[in-house]
Order: structure tokens, then sequence, then C-alpha cells
């Protein structure tokens, strides 16, 4: 019987938290106000956290604990305190970086599973091996691993579990262990506060020409050289799962919750269709149609079958895709009057197409007729933020599903 991986789903707040197990995640990552590398997140504050961990045990779902930055001597008796702070909470595992860090929560709290992030560099069975010796259970792999390597990792450390990343933002850097924004910007990456300096436009000066510019591509806007494609390993479910890797992880804390939404829908779907039936299993292109009506950059497999070509970066440009937008968050069906009534979020018109995603189906198509407000009025476009509309929908929909539309 083939062995059905964990589809991890990052976790930036707890409506995404929420958002990411209603959609069909096995398990959520998530960051504390300290000592996770996603500043720019909303993180959890502790009561938050105590929440997302019942939400998540209630629906038989885990919770893990980011706390992956690369410690200074400040942050010792501070990550001891935390560690006590949420050693009753009940996490499912806790992620880190730091040797020390790692040596800190054996001591403090040894009941807690402790996984290795792929900040620590994990891309050889050697690292794996000691790691798993020193006490982890699993090990999050580079982002620099081809399937052969993989699968070498998981012959000779067999009893450790593999994390591997299969969707979202690709660093250009060694598995994020960057210096560039510390340099340009006094934001240090490794700390969580990176400014993407590798998503910038530059240009090339030779140092006997200063103030002379030179493109480093034919482009007069100059070059986006570190601007890395977004991973995207959906056209790939059977060879991940046969992969071994114990869990299939899905980057982009700082995303929306449109997008967790989106992006773990998907992938629930696909895994779930081959690991039913592997021998006929093919794939469905409308999941990558739906990968792509989220915000992200052109699409790469990254390092899965080998070191990229250049074809793996974008040169022209460092701004996403955009095609389509949230404009709506079901609050209620009505069965009898089949009127469905929405939370606004982005003005739409009366006769706009809209497609309503909705957790473990697909998405519905409806035409945006007969809408009213909440004053009762009928309405033409629904032009203020949150305002509530209610809305002709033949077929039943759940709450807390999501409206979109192509712009």
């Amino acid at each position: 019987m083939i062995k059905k991986p964990e589809l991890l789903a990052p976790g930036g707040s707890l409506l995404k938290l929420k958002t990411a197990i209603d959609f069909g995640a096995d398990a959520v990552y998530i960051g504390g106000d300290a000592f996770s590398l996603r500043v720019a997140a909303e993180n959890f504050s502790v009561e938050d956290m105590y929440e997302g961990i019942r939400y998540a045990h209630d629906r038989g779902k885990k919770v893990y604990l980011t706390s992956n930055i690369i410690a200074h001597n400040r942050d010792i008796e501070k990550f001891r305190s935390f560690i006590e702070e949420i050693r009753p909470m009940g996490f499912d595992a806790v992620l880190i970086a730091d040797l020390g860090l790692f040596g800190m929560i054996r001591e403090i709290a040894p009941e807690i599973p402790v996984h290795i992030s792929t900040q620590a560099n994990n891309t050889n069975y050697k690292t794996v091996e000691m790691w798993h010796k020193m006490g982890a259970e699993r090990v999050v792999l580079g982002r620099e691993m081809s399937f052969n390597e993989i699968a070498e990792i998981q012959s000779k450390v067999p009893d450790v579990e593999l994390e591997a990343f299969v969707h979202g933002a690709m660093c250009i850097s060694y598995s994020g262990r960057c210096l560039l924004s510390n340099y340009m910007t006094g934001r240090n990456s490794n700390l969580g506060a990176c400014a993407h300096p590798c998503r910038w436009n530059y240009s090339l000066v030779e140092e006997k020409r200063p103030g002379e510019y030179f493109d480093v591509f034919e482009n007069e806007r100059g070059t986006f050289i570190f601007n890395s494609k977004d991973l995207c390993m959906i056209e790939h479910i059977p060879e991940l799962v046969k992969s071994g890797v114990a869990s299939l992880k899905i980057e982009g804390r700082v995303k929306t919750a449109f997008y967790v939404a989106t992006i773990v829908g998907a992938y629930r779907r696909e895994i779930d269709r081959y690991c039913a039936d592997p021998e006929n299993y093919v794939f469905n292109p409308d999941e990558l149609d739906e990968l792509c009506k989220v915000s992200h950059r052109p699409y790469t497999t990254g390092f899965f079958y080998g070191r990229p070509s250049s074809d793996g970066q974008v040169y022209e440009t460092s701004s996403y895709i955009r095609d389509y937008e949230l404009v709506g968050i079901v609050t209620d069906y009505n069965k009898e009057t089949k009127r469905l009534t929405v939370s606004q979020r982005n003005r739409f018109f009366a006769g706009d197409e809209l497609e309503i995603i909705q957790p473990n189906k697909p998405y519905v198509t409806i035409t945006a007729e007969n809408m009213v407000n909440h004053k009762g009025e009928t309405i033409d476009v629904a032009p203020h933020a949150e305002e509530i509309i209610t809305m002709d929908c033949t077929e039943e929909i759940p709450v807390g599903a999501m409206v979109r539309k192509r712009k």
C-alpha cells in the first residue's frame, strides 16, 4: 500500500492556519513573535497559539512551531524562556536551525519532537544522519536537492523523516542563508527581516568607468539577475510520493489566506487522486491552472531534476503574475431562497463571472446576479470594502468559501 505524504502548509496568522486546515493541509507551520524567520508575517500571540493548536488537533491535524533563527549570544536566555512558555501548549514539533538551540530544547523540553530547518543547510546524508543521532525526528532538506540525492539520503538514513519544499518562492541563496540583505539594507535575513534585494533591478558598472551603467542582459531597464522563478511540483506528485519524502511543504507564511486556500486545495486533490489509484493516475491540468490564479512568478521545478539552467531565473522583471483577485468571503447560504451572502473584499459588478473555491471540491462558477446590499437595495456594483451583499446561487456553498474573479 502506498504511503501518503503529509501536506504541510504555511500559517502566517490564525486565519491562515484555519484556512490551511479547512482546505486540506495535514499540518501547519507557524511562527511566534520571536525566533521565527518571517517577521513580515502576522505571527502568533500566545492566545492565538493555543487557539490554533486546539483548532488543528480537534480536526486530527498537527501544528509545528518555527524557531529557526541563527542565534546570537543575546538570544540564548530569551530562547530558554520562550521554550518554557510554549512547552505546555501541545506543539507537535519545533523547527530548529541552530545547534545550540537544538541542545537547549532537548534539555528543557525533551518530550517535544524537533525538526531541523532547511536553514541548517541539510544537503547530504551525513548531515541528516548526525541530526538523527542527536535526536531529531525530521530533517527539512535544502531546496538544492535532486530526486537522486533525496533517494540516496533515504536509503542511507531510512529511520529519519525527510521534508521537502514543493511549492513557493525560491531563494537565490543557499537555502535562505543570505547576507545580501544585511549588506545592502542592514536588515538581517537570518533573523527574519530580509528586504529581498535578490528581486531588485541591477546594472553593471565597470571599475574604471564609474557612473557608466551597462545592462547585464539586453534589456533597457537592466536585469533581475538574482530573481528566481517560483517552485511548483504539482505535476510531479507520483515522483514526490515515490521518493519517500514524509512531508511536502508549501512556502508562504507572508502570503494571503486566498493564496493558502488555492495552493493547498490543488495539492490536496492531486495527492489524494494519485494515492487512491496510482496505476491509473493522470495529472489534471486544471490544477496547474488553479495555481496560476494566485499571485506568483513563473514556475520551475527547481533542483529536483538536477541543477537548473538559466531558465530557472526571471531576467525581465521582479513583478508577480496577478490575473485573479479575491473579491469576497462567503458568510452564509440560504437553501430556501438559494441566495449567497458575501462579505466584499474587492470591487465587482453585476454580470461578472465569479469563481468560488471551497474545501474538498473544484471551484464553482456563477454570474453575479440580483445583487442586494445590507440595506436591501438592488445594486449593480459592490464598491465598499467588507460590504455585505447577497446574490443568486443555485449551488449550496459553505461558509468560509472564497470568491474570486479575473481582473
